[in-house]
């Protein structure tokens, strides 16, 4: 059955509310731009997901348990191994290069926009009628419509890739050109989840005392979320032209937006911070 459509003036009276006497926004330990050159590629290899990486190759399962898989367990064990032997090189001989730019600035939110720094976010609500019970979200009901700040951020462990892929390609090795590629964005995604953890707790410091293992981390058992350009929630890349701008990421970064807006190098991560306890992932197409 279609969903019925709300008219957007029926879909606002629906809005997730924003009730201020429960929560006030956590002011910032920072307020501005901060880029992080050259990151420690070791301590990103810790905050890997590696079910992803299996993925990439076509296995489907969820790390660790895809390892002791009867149907895929010796190959996935194998592609583990050689991806662990890889990421060892890349780590000790520094062939990647991971940078990152984050941003954290006043805004505050009406209707479907988001105003920071004289730029406005578009964050489209969602249109299907879901009765009394159950909101019609956009991403700006997270943020207050006065005194509130958002977050933004560009991160890339692409950098290198090209000459590493051509290394294996001159050897004809197909498997670890693309294992290198598989590789980097885990490690694009693995900074994403760093800095994210570290927005919480040391730069916007919003959840000071979180403690939370890698599996938790992968879980998103924290405070706040980290939605891109392209999610279900945003769906459109453009807004990636705004973000670029406030923190000057192909300055910061090398990471430049094709005509598409897709990110190069590939191996990209780019999007906002919101810091609301309850903000969450939607669709504004489906529920």
């Amino acid at each position: 059955a279609k969903s019925r459509l709300a008219p957007i003036k029926r879909a606002r009276e629906n809005k997730f509310s924003f009730n201020s006497d429960q929560y006030s926004p956590v002011i910032p330990k920072f307020i501005g731009t901060k880029t992080l050159k050259d990151y420690d590629l070791a301590e990103l290899a810790f905050f890997i997901d590696w079910t992803p990486f299996f993925h990439a190759w076509e296995l489907k399962g969820i790390y660790p348990k895809i390892l002791t898989d009867e149907k895929f367990g010796t190959e996935a064990q194998k592609l583990f191994d050689d991806g662990k032997q890889l990421l060892t090189r890349i780590i000790s001989e520094k062939l990647l290069t991971a940078k990152a730019v984050v941003g954290i600035h006043p805004a505050y939110a009406e209707n479907e926009s988001v105003f920071s720094e004289g730029l406005e976010f578009n964050f489209p609500r969602q249109l299907v009628d879901k009765g009394k019970q159950q909101p019609n979200f956009s991403l700006a009901d997270f943020i207050a419509e006065a005194d509130d700040y958002i977050g933004t951020f560009a991160v890339t462990a692409g950098h290198g890739i090209e000459a590493l892929v051509k290394e294996f390609e001159n050897q004809q090795d197909d498997y670890n050109a693309i294992m290198a590629k598989v590789l980097a964005d885990r490690l694009a995604e693995a900074l994403a989840e760093r800095l994210h953890q570290r927005v919480r707790m040391e730069f916007w410091g919003y959840a000071a005392d979180e403690s939370l293992d890698n599996e938790a981390l992968i879980k998103e058992k924290y405070q706040g979320i980290r939605p891109a350009p392209g999610y279900p929630a945003c769906p459109d890349h453009a807004e990636k032209d705004k973000i670029w701008k406030l923190l000057d990421v192909e300055k910061y970064t090398g990471i430049t937006l094709t005509e598409s807006h897709a990110m190069y190098p590939a191996a990209s991560v780019s999007g906002w911070y919101f810091s609301h306890p309850q903000s969450r992932y939607f669709s504004v197409i489906g529920n």
